[in-house]
Formats: C-alpha cells, sequence, structure tokens
C-alpha cells in the first residue's frame, strides 16, 4: 500500500473518532485545525473531509462543514489494502499516455483512472499535480485534469535538457577519485552490458531494463533536488520508448549498448571531455530514436 494512502486512511479512521464525540448538527473545525490535530497535511486533510460527504457522514458546503450522522464500525476503512506501488504508477500512467492513443487536450476522468490504475483517487489527485510542472497535464480552469500530450516538440525539449543534466553528470564522475563508491557499480554494469551483448540475438529486449539502470547510476552522482524529479521523469519516458518502435529493435539496442560501453571507458580514463562527447553521441541516438517512433505513430 502506498505511503500517502496509509495516512489517508490512518487519518480518516483517526477523524472517525474525534466525530464520536460530538453530536449531529455540530460544526467541524478548520481545516488548518484538523490538519494539526491528524497530523496530516491540509491536501489528505480534504481527501478525507471528500469521503466524509460522499458517504454521508458530513455536510460538505465550501468551508462550512457539519456532522449529518455517527459513524459505525462499518464506515472505517481497511488500514491495510493492496494497491500498486506509486513506482507502478508512474509506469502504468506513462504507458498509457504514451501508447498514443490518448491525444492531447483529453480530459482526465480521475475515478476512472484510478480503477484502471489500482489507486485511491487521491493518490491519483496527487500523482497528476506532481506531474504539472513537467508538462504532461494542466489543471482544468473549472476543475479537474486536461491531458496536454506528447508531442514532437515535447521530445525535442525534453531531448535537450536531458543532454544538459547527464553531461554534467557524467563529467562529474569523470573527476570523482577511484575509492568512489560509484566505480564499484559502474563495474557491475560493465559486466552486465557485456553479457548482454553475448545474447544480444535472443534477448536483446533485456536492454531496456539495462539501459534505465546505466543512467541511474551515473546520475545519482549529481545530488541536486531541483534536477531529482526531472530525472525521474525524463528516465520515465526515455526507458518507455524503447518499447515503441519495433522496428530493428535488435540492432538499436546493440547498438546502445556499445555506446554505453565506450561511456563507460570515456569516464574511467578520468576524461569529461572524452565522456562528454560519448554521452552527447549517445544521447543524439536515443533522441532520433524516440522522434522516429513518434512519427511512426504520426505525431512527430
Amino acid at each position: 500500500m502506498a505511503r500517502t494512502d496509509a495516512r489517508f486512511r490512518a487519518a480518516y479512521n483517526l477523524m472517525l473518532d474525534q466525530l464520536a464525540a460530538q453530536s449531529p448538527g455540530d460544526t467541524l473545525p478548520s481545516e488548518l485545525n484538523l490538519a494539526k490535530g491528524l497530523k496530516v497535511s491540509r491536501t489528505v486533510v480534504r481527501a478525507v473531509l471528500k469521503r466524509l460527504a460522499e458517504v454521508g457522514i458530513i455536510d460538505l458546503d465550501g468551508r462550512h462543514k457539519s456532522l449529518l450522522r455517527t459513524a459505525t464500525e462499518a464506515d472505517r476503512l481497511p488500514e491495510r489494502e493492496e494497491y500498486i506501488s506509486l513506482r507502478e504508477l508512474e509506469g502504468r500512467f506513462l504507458d498509457w499516455v504514451l501508447r498514443f492513443d490518448v491525444p492531447a487536450g483529453t480530459p482526465l476522468n480521475v475515478a476512472q483512472l484510478a480503477k484502471q490504475f489500482s489507486v485511491p483517487p487521491h493518490l491519483l489527485q496527487e500523482f497528476l499535480a506532481s506531474l504539472d510542472h513537467f508538462g504532461l497535464v494542466e489543471r482544468r480552469p473549472r476543475g479537474g485534469w486536461r491531458l496536454l500530450g506528447f508531442t514532437g516538440d515535447y521530445a525535442v525539449e525534453l531531448s535537450e535538457f536531458r543532454t544538459l543534466l547527464e553531461v554534467n553528470a557524467a563529467r562529474t564522475v569523470s573527476a570523482l577519485p577511484e575509492t568512489h563508491p560509484v566505480w564499484t557499480a559502474i563495474d557491475a554494469l560493465e559486466g552486465e552490458h557485456m553479457q548482454l551483448l553475448d545474447r544480444i540475438d535472443t534477448d536483446f529486449r533485456d536492454f531496456s531494463q539495462l539501459d534505465e539502470k546505466f543512467h541511474a547510476t551515473i546520475n545519482a552522482v549529481v545530488k541536486n533536488r531541483f534536477v531529482s524529479d526531472f530525472q525521474k521523469v525524463i528516465s520515465l519516458i526515455f526507458h518507455y520508448h524503447y518499447q515503441w518502435d519495433k522496428q530493428r529493435e535488435r540492432d538499436r539496442n546493440k547498438a546502445a549498448v556499445g555506446e554505453h560501453l565506450r561511456i563507460i571507458a570515456a569516464m574511467r580514463s578520468h576524461d569529461a571531455d572524452a565522456a562528454q562527447a560519448a554521452v552527447q553521441a549517445h544521447l543524439a541516438t536515443s533522441k532520433e530514436t524516440l522522434l522516429a517512433s513518434l512519427r511512426v505513430n504520426h505525431l512527430g
């Protein structure tokens, strides 16, 4: 169960306990005071209030909140329920968006999508809010969400930004001493790449996961709170693009393995300029693959 949902359920049940001391018709405290009393964010409080109103326990009219009925044991939520993880939600949503059958401008039905992705609606709402500043979705003027879509322009802008981030990461790794733990991880990655080359004819689809691991390892050396969220959405999108266009997939993945090994060799030689050039060449190929996938699906 996602941590956010666990907080919601615990807060919801605690709210029922607090309401047990009140009588129908009593007015509830403000959202701020409720948040302090429940020790959760106001976002969670709003989700709790919305659920209470939906099941008829309270009347919710703007800022005015009043108790309608006494809660029963049946109103309580089980504190454990199997939902997919936030990481799985990210993957399912991006997969849904990037399969090209959801046109830009599509209104998002949160209740329907929450059921489709096996998450509670309030968790999907929070997830969409986290994607807002990436330009994939936007809030609608009268509430709800709209999908902005994944277009050729978006792919180009994302690729350019990715290059800035990953060139910086590769140059940073190149300057690290041999005692840094990243080198142990890179040695292991090199071994995995060599093993995949040996079985590339049959297991070329394994590259997608290895690619994600490779870039995550290198990018992790740069500790920047403003970059980490963008790295996440970039890795998700470029991870999925390897699944879009199946033509020449084996050849593309074999070539990409070679590009990764050249990046590793350049970083290990502590040649920052060579590492930068290798990263730029690899990401230029990745960008073209991304744009080709969009053209195949008539979005380029």
